[in-house]
């Protein structure tokens, strides 16, 4: 779920519309596809149009797990795939504290933001 956030807010700071325009849920070559695997396409897409990551700034909303143990390794992959400094992600967690699906453990949400920099800034 974060990494789909992470990798909805590039896209759409590019301006290039959401995950399901580039990788349709529709074809099969998508099919129980890893998250890291988007995520770097995303960052092919990202480079080519001439961008590199100024910072992303993500939060998970889950009653369980405990997000915290996981937070440093989170963000050093997703720092790795997009060829970024670790000090550009963050990523944080909150619970729903029993409150709407997420309270009630049927699922989780992420949301994310992007900044870009052009390449040579």
């Amino acid at each position: 779920v974060l990494l789909h956030a992470v990798a909805e807010s590039i896209i759409g700071a590019l301006g290039l519309g959401d995950i399901g325009k580039h990788f349709p849920d529709t074809d099969p070559q998508y099919e129980g596809i890893s998250s890291m695997i988007l995520l770097e396409q995303v960052y092919n897409l990202m480079d080519h149009e001439g961008y590199k990551i100024g910072n992303i700034d993500s939060i998970i909303l889950a009653e369980a797990p405990k997000m915290a143990p996981h937070i440093h390794a989170m963000r050093e992959n997703i720092a790795h795939v997009l060829h970024t400094d670790i000090s550009n992600i963050n990523v944080k967690a909150t619970r729903g504290e029993k409150m709407g699906f997420v309270g009630r453990k049927e699922g989780i949400l992420s949301q994310a933001v992007c900044l870009l920099l052009g390449k040579d800034q």
